[in-house]
């Protein structure tokens, strides 16, 4: 019988862009993330755009914080959040290699398209 071999690197890496996707996933959290681009906001500020209660916001909130795209602070009864762009930039490498791939496949059709409309030329 074969042992599994856990590799914590991949897993660990997978399990955090997991997250950073899931919470990109959702449109209003995506619209909270981009207003945060330009600034702290509250909780109840996030929440002002959309037709949502505060508890609603707050859960949008915990997603994005268990992605680490946000860190919450609290000052009184007011928590305040701000972006983490760390997250982002993680997923951004992962978004870049598989775009170099897509590339690379493009450029080769390109080539072959190109290569087959001088054949069809040279035949004429």
């Amino acid at each position: 019988m074969r042992s599994a071999i856990f590799n914590h690197m991949v897993e660990l890496k997978a399990d955090g862009l997991d997250r950073v996707f899931h919470a990109l996933a959702d449109p209003t959290r995506r619209a909270m993330l981009r207003r945060l681009a330009g600034g702290e906001h509250s909780v109840g500020e996030l929440a002002e755009p959309f037709d949502m209660s505060f508890a609603a916001a707050a859960k949008h909130v915990k997603v994005l914080e268990a992605a680490g795209l946000l860190k919450r602070s609290i000052e009184g009864r007011t928590h305040r959040c701000r972006i983490e762009a760390g997250p982002l930039a993680e997923a951004d490498r992962w978004i870049a290699y598989y775009q170099r791939f897509w590339t690379g496949r493009l450029d080769a059709l390109e080539t072959a398209l190109l290569k087959h409309a001088r054949k069809k030329r040279s035949r004429a």
